[in-house]
């Protein structure tokens, strides 16, 4: 099957068009300009590397055609900083998958896969673990954005017959996370603690959140794209809740290293928990996590430290 995905060059998408050129399917990758590529590809590897711009819709009609499924993981957003300018989050983001969702009906498109956000798109938990049928009340605008294009991904099946599947993610980390863009506590902290920096952590270091290895999410990813069931909403988590204070002894107990901890106020936009019942997703994709997370944070030392050596 033809892959096109969008985002192809970034955390998630590097590993998922890895996994998915192993398996013998052709790939496109679509990514920012001058975006410096994760590796070369072989000369025996069906895949192509096209850059432009998600809000630019004549570089969306250059890549879309030709495409079975389309794998959607932009976002020009983050949870942090969505809510100082909530119009930009709605005119790049929900108006940008807008015209994704049109351009994918008109090519024949046969199906969607959308990331989506558990860890925003519920809000303040009402009960834990949360389930996909728990009210959806996000607190920021990056968590209704994506509900919102759960949403349009919704009505484009009911009006078109065009097929999707959301998978709502937890917290997932791992190897080529972009520590820079200061998103994933496991990225910054480890980051820091090889480097021998001081961790800053909001509150008082009892917040909860469900963290996943990037390999036990791009396995349900592979899984999704085939899967033809019934259900369009599935969470993507551990299933396991670690508070922060817990993730840096989990840090300080894989790296050797004493981490040195700033405590500073909290942030009103960090529900205090959240944790995934990801019972759904067992059951209809025949998939659970494989990695504890000692074992996905040694992975990821370990490539903190290759990674900083060639830096």
């Amino acid at each position: 099957m033809n892959h096109l995905i969008i985002g192809g060059g970034g955390f998630i998408g590097s590993h998922l068009a890895d996994e998915l050129l192993r398996a013998g399917h052709s790939v496109r990758i679509f990514d920012r300009p001058n975006l410096k590529r994760y590796r070369e590809f072989l000369p025996d590897e069906s895949c192509e590397w096209i850059d432009g711009d998600y809000a630019n819709q004549e570089d969306l009609k250059r890549v879309i055609p030709g495409s079975d499924v389309v794998i959607h993981l932009v976002s020009t957003t983050l949870p942090k900083s969505s809510n100082d300018n909530p119009i930009y989050d709605v005119e790049t983001n929900l108006v940008g998958t807008l015209r994704l969702l049109e351009i994918s009906r008109s090519s024949g498109v046969k199906k969607i896969l959308f990331i989506s956000s558990g860890g925003t798109v519920y809000g303040v938990p009402e009960s834990v673990p949360i389930s996909e049928s728990h009210p959806t009340n996000p607190i920021c605008s990056y968590g209704i954005c994506k509900l919102t294009i759960e949403k349009y991904l919704r009505l484009f099946n009911q009006l078109h017959g065009l097929d999707y599947i959301v998978l709502r993610l937890s917290n997932p980390f791992g190897e080529r996370q972009r520590i820079q863009s200061g998103q994933g506590a496991v990225a910054v902290f480890l980051n820091k603690a090889v480097r021998g920096e001081t961790i800053e952590i909001w509150g008082d270091g009892s917040v909860i959140r469900d963290y996943i290895h990037i390999s036990d999410v791009i396995a349900a990813m592979v899984i999704a794209i085939k899967y033809n069931g019934t259900e369009r909403i599935l969470n993507i988590g551990s299933g396991q809740g670690v508070s922060l204070n817990e993730l840096v002894s989990g840090i300080e107990q894989v790296t050797g290293y004493k981490v040195n901890v700033n405590y500073t106020a909290k942030r009103e936009f960090d529900v205090p928990i959240s944790i995934l019942a990801i019972e759904q997703a067992k059951k209809e994709l025949d998939w659970s996590p494989k990695m504890p997370l000692l074992e996905g944070l040694k992975q990821m030392a370990q490539w903190l430290n290759t990674f900083t050596n060639i830096e």
